[in-house]
Protein backbone atom coordinates (compact mmCIF):
# COMPACT_ATOMS: atom_id res chain seq x y z
CA UNK A 1 0.00 0.00 0.00
CA UNK A 2 2.98 2.64 1.21
CA UNK A 3 4.85 2.05 -2.02
CA UNK A 4 1.83 2.38 -4.42
CA UNK A 5 1.19 5.97 -2.44
CA UNK A 6 4.68 7.09 -3.21
CA UNK A 7 4.28 5.57 -7.36
CA UNK A 8 1.16 7.12 -7.50
CA UNK A 9 3.22 10.89 -5.62
CA UNK A 10 6.09 10.21 -8.13
CA UNK A 11 3.32 10.27 -10.89
CA UNK A 12 1.22 12.55 -9.92
CA UNK A 13 4.84 15.02 -9.68
CA UNK A 14 5.74 13.97 -13.23
CA UNK A 15 2.30 15.30 -14.14
CA UNK A 16 2.77 18.22 -12.81
CA UNK A 17 6.23 18.90 -14.09
CA UNK A 18 4.89 18.19 -17.76
CA UNK A 19 1.91 20.70 -16.96
CA UNK A 20 3.84 23.08 -16.03
CA UNK A 21 6.32 22.91 -18.96
CA UNK A 22 3.40 22.70 -21.26
CA UNK A 23 1.85 26.38 -19.34
CA UNK A 24 5.73 27.85 -19.67
CA UNK A 25 5.83 27.21 -23.79
CA UNK A 26 2.27 28.05 -24.25
CA UNK A 27 3.03 31.48 -22.56
CA UNK A 28 5.98 31.80 -24.69
CA UNK A 29 4.34 30.52 -27.55
CA UNK A 30 1.78 33.53 -27.04
CA UNK A 31 4.04 36.27 -26.44
CA UNK A 32 5.70 35.53 -29.36
CA UNK A 33 2.62 35.32 -31.60
CA UNK A 34 1.43 38.87 -29.80
CA UNK A 35 4.87 40.62 -30.69
CA UNK A 36 4.58 39.62 -34.26
CA UNK A 37 0.95 40.76 -34.55
CA UNK A 38 2.02 44.05 -32.92
CA UNK A 39 4.67 44.41 -35.92
CA UNK A 40 1.86 43.74 -38.59
CA UNK A 41 -0.31 46.73 -37.02
CA UNK A 42 2.10 49.23 -36.45
CA UNK A 43 3.32 48.91 -40.03
CA UNK A 44 -0.58 49.16 -41.34
CA UNK A 45 -0.94 52.53 -38.40
CA UNK A 46 1.84 54.12 -39.54
CA UNK A 47 0.57 54.00 -42.98
CA UNK A 48 -2.73 55.20 -42.02
CA UNK A 49 -4.57 58.25 -40.61
CA UNK A 50 -1.77 61.00 -40.30
CA UNK A 51 -3.25 64.77 -40.26
CA UNK A 52 -0.57 67.23 -41.52
CA UNK A 53 -2.93 70.08 -41.07
CA UNK A 54 -2.03 73.02 -38.95
CA UNK A 55 -5.17 74.25 -37.68
CA UNK A 56 -6.69 73.65 -34.12
CA UNK A 57 -6.95 70.34 -33.13
CA UNK A 58 -10.37 69.00 -32.88
CA UNK A 59 -9.80 67.70 -29.71
CA UNK A 60 -8.83 71.13 -28.14
CA UNK A 61 -12.32 72.38 -29.48
CA UNK A 62 -14.38 69.83 -27.88
CA UNK A 63 -12.70 67.49 -25.43
CA UNK A 64 -15.39 65.43 -25.10
CA UNK A 65 -14.96 64.34 -28.59
CA UNK A 66 -15.15 60.42 -29.15
CA UNK A 67 -11.38 59.66 -30.29
CA UNK A 68 -10.91 59.00 -33.59
CA UNK A 69 -10.44 55.49 -34.62
CA UNK A 70 -8.80 53.16 -37.95
CA UNK A 71 -9.83 49.58 -38.31
CA UNK A 72 -7.02 47.74 -38.86
CA UNK A 73 -8.08 43.29 -39.28
CA UNK A 74 -11.26 43.77 -37.40
CA UNK A 75 -10.75 45.76 -34.54
CA UNK A 76 -10.53 49.25 -33.99
CA UNK A 77 -7.17 51.39 -32.68
CA UNK A 78 -7.15 54.77 -31.06
CA UNK A 79 -3.23 55.10 -31.51
CA UNK A 80 -0.11 54.57 -30.01
CA UNK A 81 1.94 54.48 -26.72
CA UNK A 82 5.12 55.42 -26.91
CA UNK A 83 7.87 54.22 -23.49
CA UNK A 84 10.94 55.58 -25.06
CA UNK A 85 13.07 54.31 -21.91
CA UNK A 86 12.08 50.57 -22.68
CA UNK A 87 12.39 50.97 -26.49
CA UNK A 88 8.47 50.10 -27.17
CA UNK A 89 5.63 51.28 -28.95
CA UNK A 90 2.17 49.67 -29.33
CA UNK A 91 -0.89 50.12 -30.79
CA UNK A 92 -3.84 50.59 -28.55
CA UNK A 93 -7.14 49.01 -29.51
CA UNK A 94 -10.17 51.60 -28.80
CA UNK A 95 -11.65 48.92 -25.78
CA UNK A 96 -10.20 45.96 -23.60
CA UNK A 97 -11.50 42.52 -23.50
CA UNK A 98 -9.43 39.77 -23.08
CA UNK A 99 -9.24 38.28 -26.16
CA UNK A 100 -8.44 42.04 -27.91
CA UNK A 101 -5.60 42.30 -24.91
CA UNK A 102 -4.08 38.86 -26.63
CA UNK A 103 -3.51 41.35 -29.55
CA UNK A 104 -2.31 44.83 -28.38
CA UNK A 105 -2.79 47.36 -25.54
CA UNK A 106 -6.46 48.33 -25.33
CA UNK A 107 -8.16 51.66 -23.66
CA UNK A 108 -9.62 50.47 -20.25
CA UNK A 109 -11.45 53.73 -19.46
CA UNK A 110 -11.31 57.45 -20.45
CA UNK A 111 -9.59 59.64 -23.40
CA UNK A 112 -6.48 61.43 -23.87
CA UNK A 113 -8.46 64.38 -24.73
CA UNK A 114 -9.69 64.41 -20.98
CA UNK A 115 -6.83 63.94 -19.31
CA UNK A 116 -8.19 60.40 -17.65
CA UNK A 117 -7.39 57.87 -20.23
CA UNK A 118 -6.58 54.34 -18.78
CA UNK A 119 -4.59 51.53 -20.86
CA UNK A 120 -3.81 48.30 -19.82
CA UNK A 121 -1.99 45.16 -21.38
CA UNK A 122 -0.72 41.54 -20.78
CA UNK A 123 2.34 41.61 -19.42
CA UNK A 124 3.98 40.33 -22.13
CA UNK A 125 7.69 41.02 -22.90
CA UNK A 126 6.21 42.83 -26.08
CA UNK A 127 3.47 44.43 -24.65
CA UNK A 128 3.74 45.71 -20.80
CA UNK A 129 5.86 42.77 -19.37
CA UNK A 130 8.27 45.54 -18.69
CA UNK A 131 6.28 47.87 -17.46
CA UNK A 132 7.85 47.78 -13.71
CA UNK A 133 11.36 48.95 -15.19
CA UNK A 134 9.39 52.76 -15.80
CA UNK A 135 11.51 55.52 -13.51
CA UNK A 136 9.54 58.21 -12.14
CA UNK A 137 10.21 60.83 -14.78
CA UNK A 138 10.54 58.52 -17.75
CA UNK A 139 8.76 59.99 -20.83
CA UNK A 140 5.36 58.19 -21.62
CA UNK A 141 4.20 59.73 -26.01
CA UNK A 142 0.76 58.56 -26.56
CA UNK A 143 -0.10 59.74 -30.69
CA UNK A 144 -3.43 59.27 -31.47
CA UNK A 145 -4.97 57.97 -34.97
CA UNK A 146 -4.97 61.74 -36.18
CA UNK A 147 -1.34 62.47 -35.00
CA UNK A 148 -2.23 64.51 -32.17
CA UNK A 149 1.34 63.80 -29.56
CA UNK A 150 0.52 63.78 -26.38
CA UNK A 151 3.49 63.93 -23.81
CA UNK A 152 3.40 62.49 -20.48
CA UNK A 153 6.10 61.93 -17.41
CA UNK A 154 5.72 59.11 -15.28
CA UNK A 155 4.81 60.26 -11.64
CA UNK A 156 4.55 57.47 -9.56
CA UNK A 157 4.28 53.16 -10.13
CA UNK A 158 2.28 51.33 -7.64
CA UNK A 159 1.22 47.76 -7.19
CA UNK A 160 -2.73 47.63 -6.58
CA UNK A 161 -4.98 44.08 -5.68
CA UNK A 162 -6.24 41.97 -9.05
CA UNK A 163 -9.50 42.63 -7.53
CA UNK A 164 -9.11 47.13 -6.99
CA UNK A 165 -10.93 47.59 -10.39
CA UNK A 166 -12.01 50.34 -9.50
CA UNK A 167 -8.84 51.97 -8.21
CA UNK A 168 -7.39 51.90 -11.75
CA UNK A 169 -9.35 54.94 -12.86
CA UNK A 170 -9.35 56.88 -9.56
CA UNK A 171 -6.67 60.17 -8.93
CA UNK A 172 -5.91 62.63 -10.39
CA UNK A 173 -4.17 60.81 -12.73
CA UNK A 174 -3.56 62.21 -16.74
CA UNK A 175 -2.51 58.97 -17.55
CA UNK A 176 -2.59 55.38 -16.31
CA UNK A 177 -0.78 52.03 -17.83
CA UNK A 178 -0.95 48.98 -16.04
CA UNK A 179 -0.76 45.03 -16.76
CA UNK A 180 -0.50 42.37 -14.74
CA UNK A 181 2.45 40.83 -12.16
CA UNK A 182 4.33 37.28 -12.77
CA UNK A 183 1.65 35.07 -11.63
CA UNK A 184 -1.24 38.02 -12.21
CA UNK A 185 -1.29 38.12 -8.36
CA UNK A 186 -1.39 41.94 -8.17
CA UNK A 187 -1.79 44.49 -11.13
CA UNK A 188 0.97 47.43 -11.56
CA UNK A 189 0.37 50.67 -12.72
CA UNK A 190 2.32 53.90 -14.01
CA UNK A 191 0.56 57.06 -13.14
CA UNK A 192 1.35 59.37 -15.64
CA UNK A 193 0.80 63.36 -16.00
CA UNK A 194 0.04 65.22 -19.23
CA UNK A 195 3.14 68.12 -19.89
CA UNK A 196 1.94 70.99 -21.07
CA UNK A 197 3.24 72.53 -23.95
Amino acid sequence: MRKQRGTLLIIFGILLIFAAVGLVSYNLWDDKRAAESIGSIMSSLDNKGKNNSNAIPDYILNPEMDMPTIEIDGYKYIGTVEIPALDLKLPVMDSWSYPKMKIAPCRYSGSAYLNNMVICAHNYTSHFGRLRNVHIGDEIVFTDVANNVFHYYAGETEILQRTAVEEMTVGDWDLTLFTCTVGARARFAVRCVLIEE
